[in-house]
């Protein structure tokens, strides 16, 4: 949980806010792992990553539609030092041959780790808006999880098969 957060006396807009940089960060990790891995074939580990970022920008965008909507274009009080891999997969979990199924794994780590953020910071929220908010994302990663164990539930076999790696060839990542 990030350490500069006092969630106690977080006001809605900042929230709003925060929930908006928790899904960008998400969301560009996402794109840089399906960036370095490059795209080998239907449903492989960059298209893991591909569709997650895609998943992130639409819920982010939501957000900050939202915030807009209730405040406007006033500016941030919070910023990307006030969190760090919230829900981003870990930076360095990407490799170069993985498997469709530990892409996915990564991908659901990622999101159980948002609705423990979410979860852990309810238990510091006192504003009602603010609960209520935690309380709907905490509950929208549940849903988040869900997909993902789904999504793992129908890989066919043979989705654990890491790539081979061709040693003349420079590593994706």
């Amino acid at each position: 949980m990030p350490a500069k957060i006092d969630f106690a006396n977080l006001e809605l807009m900042d929230a709003l806010d925060l929930a908006v940089l928790i899904e960008v960060e998400a969301f560009e990790r996402y794109k840089m792992f399906a960036a370095q891995l490059g795209h080998r074939e239907k449903g492989d580990a960059a298209s893991v990553f591909a569709f997650m970022a895609e998943n992130e920008a639409k819920h982010g965008k939501d957000l900050l539609e939202r915030r807009r909507s209730l405040f406007g274009e006033t500016a941030p009080k919070v910023s990307r030092d006030d969190l760090f891999d919230v829900e981003a997969p870990e930076q360095g979990a990407a490799r170069s041959n993985m498997s469709t199924l530990r892409a996915f794994e990564i991908a659901l780590e990622s999101e159980q780790k948002a609705f423990d953020f979410y979860d852990q910071a309810l238990v510091h929220v006192t504003d009602t808006e603010i609960r209520a908010l935690f309380t709907e994302l905490r509950d929208e990663e549940t849903d988040h999880v869900r997909m993902v164990r789904d999504a793992i539930a129908a890989l066919p076999p043979g989705a654990d098969a890491e790539w081979e790696e061709d040693e003349d060839e420079l590593p994706a990542l």
